[in-house]
């Protein structure tokens, strides 16, 4: 029974369906932020959620029955029944601000859609690189930071008065956000060389560090598509060798039968 049912819940036709009712959801969701569609078909959008909201929680309790303890040992499992849970919260009280989160339900698409989670399992694995680019990038952001305040700080107190006020200028430098005519040619006018600080900061930050974010994400899910490949391989290659053994044993048994 178990079996049938994990074939039923991981079938082509029922996953279509929950992602069906995932959207739906979402567009639900939206609706309900607007005051005019609330005020014509309020009931009605508040009677569809619930019954969305009803069968993502049998969808979950089958699930958990199909598999068992299996179940919470999968982390895209163990995210929709989360998800799900937060939406059964009361809606008043201290759980108010949790009931908000019911939105959460549209993540469930992620889960949903196979090439989705490929994508975030990618980002997962790059975390390690990221982590090492945005530590480089903190030091250099840092040294800069202290150059310029030392640089114009005198000059230009509100945009490089103190530590804090220079990092979120070549913060906005970095971004690229009115760089030029918004901050560095009115220090220009004071400082005429200054262009040599900003135009090396620009390209040590924006052009090269950033496009290692860039480098580390592209190889992790690269990484990821090969393992999956790899992995859809292995598994194509046991069938075809279970199917061989099997066609063998039985041209065995006839053997043996016309003996």
């Amino acid at each position: 029974m178990r079996q049938n049912l994990t074939q039923f819940l991981e079938s082509d036709r029922f996953q279509k369906a929950i992602i069906a009712l995932i959207i739906v959801n979402a567009v639900i969701l939206g609706l309900e932020t607007s005051k005019t569609v609330m005020g014509a078909i309020g009931p009605f959008l508040i009677a569809v959620d619930h019954f969305i909201l009803a069968v993502f929680v049998v969808e979950i309790a089958l699930r958990i029955f199909a598999y068992g303890w299996r179940f919470f040992l999968r982390p895209w499992s163990v995210f929709d029944f989360v998800v799900v849970a937060i939406a059964l919260m009361p809606a008043g009280g201290a759980f108010g601000a949790l009931r908000a989160l019911r939105v959460l339900r549209v993540l469930r698409l992620i889960s949903a859609v196979p090439e989705m989670r490929r994508v975030i399992e990618g980002l997962l694995k790059a975390v390690p690189g990221i982590a090492s680019v945005a530590a480089l990038m903190a030091l250099l952001f840092y040294v800069f930071a202290v150059i310029g305040t030392k640089l114009y700080g005198e000059t230009f107190p509100d945009w490089f008065g103190t530590l804090g006020a220079t990092m979120y200028t070549l913060f906005q430098i970095m971004t690229l956000e009115s760089w030029s005519m918004g901050i560095v040619r009115p220090v220009m006018e004071a400082h005429p060389t200054a262009w040599a600080f900003f135009v090396t900061y620009i390209l040590v930050t924006t052009f090269t560090v950033l496009n290692l974010f860039i480098a580390v994400i592209v190889n992790a899910m690269h990484s990821g598509a090969d393992e999956t490949a790899h992995a859809e391989r292995d598994a194509m290659k046991a069938e075809i060798i279970a199917e061989m053994r099997a066609m063998e044993e039985r041209l065995l048994k006839e053997v043996k039968g016309r003996g």
